[in-house]
């Protein structure tokens, strides 16, 4: 059964003078995703290099799971703190942010449909 969270790691560019350390801090980062994976603590991840493109995104880990264990991995599991703390050493950019997936975004659509009729005014305002 697909999942409606994940968690979206992005990465920019190598700081001058890092690129080995960058290399094996990505590769450790790897290896613990699929631990991860193995472990069920997360449904799936995928890594994404992105071209040249002028911006400051350069790649990106999109983790799957449940909320709970996600929640569980971002604020309480110390090797994954480590790793993010690490890798920050070595990239700009670096930030981790939870992602709404799947079914859970026509939720959040729905959420902000909401907001959006709140602003308008009502027939009595109008008067």
């Amino acid at each position: 059964m697909a999942s409606d969270f994940g968690i979206f790691i992005g990465w920019g560019q190598v700081k001058a003078g890092r690129e080995q350390q960058a290399l094996e801090v990505f590769a450790e980062a790897q290896q613990f995703n699929e631990r991860l994976k193995q472990r069920g603590d997360v449904e799936s991840y995928e890594t994404v290099l992105l071209e040249l493109h002028g911006g400051d995104l350069i790649g990106f880990t999109l983790m799957r799971g449940t909320a709970e264990k996600l929640n569980r991995l971002r604020y309480e599991d110390e090797e994954f703190t480590r790793l993010i703390a690490t890798a920050s050493l070595y990239v700009d950019n670096m930030g981790v942010v939870g992602a709404s997936i799947g079914d859970r975004i026509m939720r959040q659509f729905g959420i902000f449909q909401e907001a959006v009729r709140s602003l308008q005014p009502t027939a009595s305002a109008k008067n």
